[in-house]
C-alpha cells in the first residue's frame, strides 16, 4: 500500500494537515487500511525531504499545513501512469504458512486449508453485505454518492474479488494435496544431520555377496 502517493493525491486537492490526510484517506478506503497519525507525518516529512511536499503556513486552528510542490505532481502522475509492479510481489502470510505446512510433522493441511477457507468466505460474504448496504442507501435515496462513496464501493469490489480468488485458490491447494495423497506419501529430504536410512533388505545382501567375493580373490 503506498501511503505516500495516496497524500500526494489528497494534497493534489488543496493543503491539508496530518489529522485531516489521515480522515480522508481513511473516508476515501473506507478505513480499510487504517493509518495512524504518525504514519502520516512520519511519510510526510519524508516527502518533504524530498521536495515533494513544503509546509504551507497554518489554518484558523493553527494547525500546520502541507502543499504539494511541482515535483510532488510529477511524481503523483508517474504513479498514476505506471502499473503496479508484481515483479516483487509483497509477501502473502496464508501462501508462506501454507508452502511450510506441506511435508511438516503432525501438521493436518487439509485442516489448515479448511480454516482458512471458511474465514475467507466469511470475509466475502461480509464484504458483500457492506456493498448491498451501500447500494441499497442509494436506491433508497439517503444518500448521494460522492467521490468517497465510489472509491469505497471499488475497494469493496476488489476485497470481494480478492476473497474468491483465495477461496479458489484454497480449493486447487485442497486438491492438489489429494492427488499427492492418492500417489504414495510425499519424499521429504532429511535434514542435513539427520542419520542415513538403513540400507533395504536386498541391497545388504547385495553387499554382503560383493563381500565375501571379494574376499575369495
Amino acid at each position: 500500500m503506498s501511503i505516500r502517493h495516496g497524500l500526494l493525491a489528497l494534497l493534489e486537492l488543496g493543503p491539508r494537515y496530518g489529522y485531516q490526510l489521515r480522515t480522508e484517506f481513511e473516508s476515501r478506503t473506507g478505513s480499510t487500511w487504517p493509518l495512524n497519525v504518525g504514519q502520516v507525518y512520519t511519510t510526510l516529512a519524508r516527502l518533504e525531504r524530498d521536495g515533494l511536499v513544503v509546509p504551507a503556513g497554518e489554518d484558523e486552528g493553527g494547525h500546520a499545513l502541507y502543499a504539494i510542490t511541482d515535483d510532488g505532481r510529477s511524481e503523483l502522475r508517474h504513479w498514476y501512469a505506471s502499473p503496479v509492479d508484481r515483479a516483487s510481489p509483497p509477501r502473502n502470510e496464508l501462501a508462506i504458512k501454507l508452502a511450510m505446512a506441506v511435508g511438516a510433522p503432525d501438521v493436518d493441511v487439509r485442516a489448515v486449508i479448511q480454516a482458512q477457507r471458511m474465514h475467507t468466505i466469511k470475509a466475502m460474504q461480509d464484504y458483500t453485505r457492506l456493498k448491498a448496504q451501500a447500494l441499497e442507501a442509494v436506491t433508497r435515496g439517503e444518500s448521494v454518492p460522492d467521490a468517497d462513496d465510489v472509491a469505497w464501493q471499488l475497494v469493496l469490489d476488489q476485497l470481494i474479488f480478492q476473497a474468491e480468488a483465495e477461496a479458489r485458490w484454497l480449493d486447487h491447494c485442497e486438491t492438489r494435496l489429494a492427488r499427492l495423497a492418492a500417489s504414495g506419501p510425499a519424499r521429504v529430504a532429511p535434514p542435513p544431520d539427520a542419520p542415513a536410512e538403513p540400507p533395504s533388505g536386498a541391497a545388504r545382501r547385495e553387499a554382503g555377496s560383493a563381500s565375501r567375493t571379494g574376499r575369495r580373490r
